[in-house]
């Protein structure tokens, strides 16, 4: 079985992609989290993970670090993550890259607290990752997401990459309207980013730099 290392669920935007792509593709798992943002948070995970940074993924003695590697990783052995059609395919991977790879505004400026009610405005550089981040979700939902409630129909790797984003919206208050909130809402309603959600409200750990409502900063 495969061990998902992850950091904490109320912070950890990279993690949660990897741990909500395999929960909702009911692909079986063994969870191990690793507290994040303390002295010693570096070296103890290192112990899992070459770059001391989580998701890291273990199956036997295969050792998958970065959340695009392993959603790479896992489609090569569990159909149906990435969309059949070659031209969806195309666009999909191009949508997830672009997330993996972009919008450090937006990460700076609202760094993903579940906690964290803070209705606020969005600077210009920050208003304009958010427009085109409602521009992709536009365009796959008009030319791909016939058949389903995602991006290309059923849900997959590019869905799970813009699940931290759909609760840094709700986190900050982000309006949306038409597709774009439909769509919003259908992540935030699946069973596992709920779950993810429970588990992050009953952590003990509190970021003082990340809880308070004006904090900025990118987490792992």
């Amino acid at each position: 079985m495969y061990t998902l290392y992850i950091g904490n669920k109320n912070y950890s935007t990279w993690s949660l992609r990897s741990w909500v792509l395999m929960r909702t593709a009911g692909i079986p798992f063994r969870e191990q989290r690793l507290v994040l943002y303390e002295a010693d948070s570096s070296a103890r995970i290192r112990v899992h993970s070459p770059s001391a940074k989580v998701p890291c993924l273990h199956d036997g003695a295969v050792v998958v670090w970065d959340s695009m590697a392993i959603a790479e990783y896992l489609a090569e052995r569990h159909p149906g993550l990435w969309p059949a059609d070659n031209e969806a395919r195309a666009w999909a991977r191009s949508a997830s890259a672009e997330m993996h790879s972009g919008f450090s505004n937006l990460r700076n400026e609202f760094g993903m607290n579940l906690r964290l009610r803070d209705k606020r405005i969005a600077s210009p550089a920050v208003a304009a990752e958010i427009e085109r981040i409602t521009e992709i979700w536009r365009e796959g939902r008009q030319r791909f997401g016939e058949g389903g409630g995602f991006l290309c129909g059923p849900f997959g790797i590019v869905d799970a990459f813009y699940c931290p984003v759909a609760f840094r919206f709700q986190s900050y208050g982000v309006a949306l309207t038409g597709e774009c909130a439909a769509y919003h809402q259908h992540l935030i309603a699946l069973p596992a980013m709920q779950e993810w959600l429970a588990d992050a409200m009953r952590e003990a750990e509190h970021i003082a730099r990340f809880d308070a409502p004006a904090a900025q900063g990118q987490q792992q």
